[in-house]
C-alpha cells in the first residue's frame, strides 16, 4: 500500500467525517485492533488530553515542555488542516507519507482478522500508536477526537489525564447537560491516572473527582495564571503550580484564554514528572509553541487572521481576542463557514460589527451551506453579507477588498482554517 493507496483506504472508511453520525459508539473494534498490533499504546506513558477547547494548543504546550525536558515525544491530534500527516509527529516533525501508508497498511492488515471494520478516525489512531511504538517515543500525548469515553483513544492508560473545559459540543453524542458532557470526558480517567482539571465550575469539578483517579489538581485551587499580559507577538504569564511560581514567561500566542492553557499545561508535565521544572525548560518549551489555525497571524498589513474557533464558545474566545487585544482601526472583514449553529456562531463573533460579512460553506459534507450562512447573517442584521461556494474564494475577495488598515478574520471550524491558509499565505508570500 502507497501513500495514495492509504488515503483511498481512509476515505473508503469516512463515515463520521461525511455524515457527523456514530451508529454505535464503542471502543471494542480499537481494541481489537490494537490487541492484533501488540497493544503499541501500552509502550509509552501517555497524556491524555480531552475537553471542548482548547485541547490543541494545550496538546501542543505540553509536547514542547517535555521535548525542553530531553524526552522523544510522540503527538497525535485532530483533525488536520491540511494534510493528514499533520495529525502524527515525533518531536514536532510530522510523519512521512511513506511511513504513514506503511502503518495504515498494517491496521488494514490486521482489522478483517479480528473481524473488524474500522472508521476512519479507528484506523488513524492505531496507526498513530503502531508508529510510536516503532520510532519508540519516550511519552505520547493524545488529544481524544470526540468527548471520551468512547473515543477511539480510550484504549491507553492515561498516566496524566488532562481537562481543558467543559461546554454544550457534540450534543448529538452526550447532553443535553454539561454534566452529561462532563461524565463523557471523565470516561478518560483511569484508576492510575493524575487528573488536571481546567474546568472550575464546582458541580462539573466534582465529576472529575468522582471518576476513580488517583489524584485531582484543578485550575484556581491548585494551579492558575496570577499575571497575563498583552505582549508582542503573544501573553507574559506568572504561572502558579503547586510546587513553583515561573513568572515572565513568554507564551507566543494570542488570546489571555491560552495563558489559562499554559497553567494547565504546565500542571500536567510537573505532575507528569513528580517534580517542578526549571525556568529554562518552562521558557524553552513555552517559547516554542506554535499552533497553526489557533488565532494564527497570517498578514500584518493588512491584518490577517485565521482561527478554527467550531462553536459558539470557541467563537466568543474568537472575537474577544479580536476586538479587544487588535483594536482594529480599519474595516473589518469576516469570512466564516461553519459546521453547525450559524446563528449562534454569529451572534457569538458579533458579526453585526464587521463591515463586510463573506460567508461561504465549509469545505466537508457536515458544513453549512453558504445560503443557510447568508440567512443567519441577515437576521442578525448584518449590513453587507455575501455568500461563495468555497472558503478560498471568499479568503481571496476579503484580500482583494481589504486596505493597510483593515483586518480579516477567517473562522468557522478547522476545516475552514485548513482550505483558507494556502491562500493566505500565498497572499503574505
Amino acid at each position: 500500500m502507497d501513500f495514495a493507496d492509504a488515503l483511498a483506504y481512509l476515505d473508503e472508511h469516512m463515515s463520521y467525517q461525511k455524515t457527523g453520525r456514530i451508529d454505535s459508539p464503542s471502543v471494542e473494534p480499537i481494541t481489537a485492533i490494537c490487541a492484533a498490533l501488540g497493544d503499541p499504546q501500552r509502550t509509552a506513558p501517555v497524556v491524555h488530553v480531552t475537553g471542548t477547547n482548547g485541547k490543541g494548543s494545550t496538546v501542543q504546550m505540553i509536547s514542547r515542555l517535555l521535548m525542553a525536558q530531553g524526552l522523544t515525544v510522540g503527538t497525535y491530534t485532530s483533525p488536520h488542516l491540511e494534510r493528514v500527516t499533520e495529525r502524527f509527529r515525533r518531536d514536532g516533525e510530522a510523519i512521512s507519507e511513506e511511513e504513514l501508508a506503511e502503518q495504515i497498511s498494517a491496521v488494514a492488515e490486521v482489522a478483517p482478522l479480528v473481524g473488524q471494520d474500522p472508521g476512519y478516525f479507528e484506523i488513524l489512531t492505531a496507526a498513530a500508536f503502531r508508529w510510536f511504538a516503532d520510532v519508540a517515543v519516550d511519552v505520547m500525548v493524545v488529544e481524544v477526537g470526540l468527548l471520551g469515553r468512547w473515543d477511539a483513544t480510550n484504549v491507553v492508560d492515561a498516566q496524566v489525564a488532562v481537562v481543558t473545559n467543559i461546554g454544550m459540543d457534540h450534543n448529538e453524542f452526550a447532553g443535553p447537560t454539561l454534566a452529561d458532557v462532563a461524565r463523557e470526558k471523565a470516561g478518560i480517567v483511569k484508576p492510575g491516572s493524575a487528573v488536571i482539571v481546567g474546568e472550575t465550575d464546582p458541580e462539573l469539578v466534582r465529576i472529575f473527582r468522582d471518576a476513580g483517579g488517583a489524584a485531582t489538581l484543578v485550575r484556581g485551587d491548585d494551579f492558575a495564571v496570577t499575571s497575563n499580559a498583552l505582549a508582542v507577538n503573544g501573553r507574559l504569564l506568572d504561572l502558579r503550580t503547586p510546587t513553583t511560581i515561573y513568572t515572565d514567561v513568554f507564551l507566543p500566542l494570542n488570546g489571555a484564554h491560552q495563558g489559562d492553557n499554559a497553567a494547565l499545561a504546565l500542571a500536567a508535565v510537573e505532575t507528569f514528572f513528580a517534580s517542578p521544572l526549571s525556568e529554562e525548560v518552562v521558557g524553552e518549551g513555552f517559547g516554542e509553541v506554535v499552533v497553526p489555525g489557533r488565532f494564527e497571524i497570517m498578514g500584518r498589513q493588512p491584518l490577517v487572521i485565521v482561527d478554527g474557533a467550531h462553536n459558539p464558545a470557541g467563537a466568543d474566545v474568537c472575537s474577544q481576542v479580536f476586538f479587544d487585544d487588535f483594536h482594529p482601526d480599519g474595516r473589518r472583514i469576516l469570512v466564516v463557514a461553519t459546521l453547525r449553529d450559524p446563528l449562534q456562531m454569529l451572534s457569538a463573533l458579533r458579526a453585526d460589527e464587521f463591515d463586510l460579512v463573506l460567508v461561504a460553506t465549509a469545505p466537508t459534507p457536515r458544513g453549512v451551506p453558504a445560503a443557510e450562512m447568508a440567512k443567519a447573517a441577515a437576521e442578525l442584521d448584518c449590513d453587507h453579507v455575501v455568500a461563495f461556494d468555497t472558503v478560498e474564494a471568499a479568503c481571496r475577495r476579503a484580500l482583494e477588498y481589504a486596505d493597510g488598515d483593515d483586518a480579516v478574520l477567517v473562522t468557522g471550524s478547522l476545516y475552514t482554517a485548513g482550505a483558507a491558509r494556502p491562500v493566505l499565505a500565498e497572499r503574505s508570500d
